[in-house]
């Protein structure tokens, strides 16, 4: 088996099962399929291949009137055609439009902003600003769209009643504690002041086309994800964070001098290290260390080592490690195993 037979097959077991029907059969067929795994080995490096293969057709769909294969994505109808079906049809799509979709899977990039991951961030910035008693600035790495950013904007349940975060928000998100036990100190949203999103292509929500290959790499069976696209975009146009543009490793140290000091530094970034380079990992350790020499930094992330959710909290050079726990990759789940937080002693 190849290596890209078998990043479809993985593709389909761990990802798509549960999860996304459609996409699961599809990628069981594409991964015996050497026509179509040529075509997909010309993504480019470090880019989530299925996901961006997948993305591309989607894409062109969405400009299709009438389409035979729309028939099988939810997407498009109520009533979708069985799975079983669907891939001769697939198949013969993409090859209809094979120029079409090489000139995007060369061309565009995975840049998933799932929003519901934010109810797993979310208790993990309480945390930070119940420990540290200060007002957050945030660094986020491959920010997208910047969604994530805007984590104090949105309400939260975890199957419950209780709601937490901005009551007044738009965008309202439920998620489980899978294991563990959420968080007593939640009912205090954090203070958020400083936002500042990074990445080599910031996606502009402003553009007609840019918010459609963004819905594009949405699994047809999500439309709920897509309503939170639409309502988490609605708020960031009423509550843009900085955007800037470049790699997010090596401008870390000058964006976090953009953070004020009374602010309780956080950088975070999720499944994001699992496009990184081990040598890019080494360097964002190497840059975290740097900036810890002059500051307290906290490292929220997941997919560097593992796929855990972590919180690395630097100061002088010396690191104190938490894992949080799994979290599920489109944020309905998570599990949560720190400790409640000391509030540190602030000077006097």
């Amino acid at each position: 088996m190849s290596s890209m037979s078998e990043r479809f097959y993985m593709f389909a077991e761990q990802e798509c099962s549960g999860s996304s029907p459609l996409y699961e059969h599809l990628a069981e067929q594409m991964a015996g399929d050497d026509d179509i795994l040529q075509l997909a080995e010309q993504a480019p490096d470090g880019q989530p291949v299925p996901n961006l293969l997948f993305g591309a057709v989607h894409y062109l769909l969405m400009g299709e009137r009438d389409h035979p294969l729309q028939a099988f994505y939810p997407t498009f109808t109520n009533h979708p055609k069985p799975k079983e079906r669907a891939y001769p049809v697939f198949r013969s799509y993409v090859f209809t439009n094979k120029q079409a979709v090489q000139k995007l899977i060369r061309e565009k990039r995975v840049q998933t902003n799932e929003v519901r991951r934010c109810a797993y961030l979310y208790p993990v910035f309480c945390h930070i600003a119940v420990r540290t008693n200060r007002p957050l600035g945030l660094i986020e790495i491959g920010t997208s769209a910047g969604l994530q950013l805007l984590v104090d904007r949105y309400s939260y349940s975890y199957g419950r009643d209780t709601i937490y975060g901005c009551a007044r928000s738009q965008l309202y998100l439920n998620s489980e504690v899978r294991h563990g036990k959420l968080p007593g100190f939640m009912h205090q949203p954090p203070v958020i002041k400083e936002k500042i999103g990074v990445d080599l292509h910031v996606c502009d929500v402003t553009h007609e086309e840019t918010m459609l290959w963004l819905k594009a790499l949405i699994w047809p069976e999500h439309n709920q994800r897509r309503e939170h696209l639409e309502q988490a975009v609605q708020e960031l146009r009423l509550n843009p964070p900085d955007f800037y543009e470049g790699d997010g490793v090596e401008v870390l140290p000058e964006l976090a001098r953009r953070i004020p000091e009374d602010q309780a530094l956080c950088i975070f970034h999720t499944h994001v290290a699992n496009q990184m380079p081990v040598e890019v990992k080494t360097r964002l350790h190497e840059r975290l260390v740097e900036i810890s020499g002059t500051r307290q930094v906290f490292h929220i992330y997941n997919h560097m080592n593992d796929s855990d959710l972590h919180m690395d909290v630097y100061e002088d050079g010396r690191i104190e490690t938490h894992t949080i726990g799994a979290t599920d990759g489109h944020g309905r789940w998570f599990d949560w195993y720190l400790e409640e937080p000391v509030p540190e002693r602030t000077e006097q």
